[in-house]
């Protein structure tokens, strides 16, 4: 297996790229304009399921947009690392698709759903990636220290 790869400028401007296609096609996707007009009440449960995926699946995105746009100003200079640990988490634990209600969508919109999990599910392996190892190098402030350590100790 190859090592995963690491955060950089490329790798995030693909990525949020690639997040603002499918936010767009989500966006299409859930436009309830209409389609609720059109049900009939015994088509209820189909409206809900629609909503709550709806709902779920532009959270989704809007979680992934947030990740990248802090990596984006990251890389621009605009957050500092402390910052990007701060404020650039992404939510490990997003709310999982019922299955009750994917069953009741149409195949190309249970498709889209998905394709944002698994969006989702890559840029959480990039994050968990880079917060490891950074974990593993020593901050700024730690190597000074031991620096001092050092010089103290001589």
């Amino acid at each position: 297996m190859s090592d995963p790869a690491t955060i950089n400028p490329r790798i995030v401007e693909a990525l949020y790229m690639e997040a603002l296609s499918l936010s767009d096609e989500v966006r299409s996707a859930f436009t309830l304009s209409g389609r609720l007009e059109r049900a009939r009440s015994e088509e209820d449960f189909a409206r809900i399921a629609l909503s709550s995926e709806g709902l779920r699946t532009t959270t989704r995105m809007m979680h992934a947009i947030a990740w990248l746009l802090n990596h984006r100003a990251y890389f621009m200079g605009e957050l500092n690392e402390l910052q990007l640990r701060h404020h650039g988490r992404l939510a490990p634990e997003m709310r999982a698709s019922d299955p009750e209600h994917l069953v009741s969508l149409e195949p190309q919109i249970r498709t889209l759903v998905e394709a944002t999990r698994t969006f989702y599910d890559r840029l959480l392996r990039l994050d968990q990636t880079w917060r490891a190892e950074s974990a593993g190098q020593a901050s700024g402030l730690q190597r000074l220290r031991e620096r001092l350590e050092q010089r103290l100790a001589s």
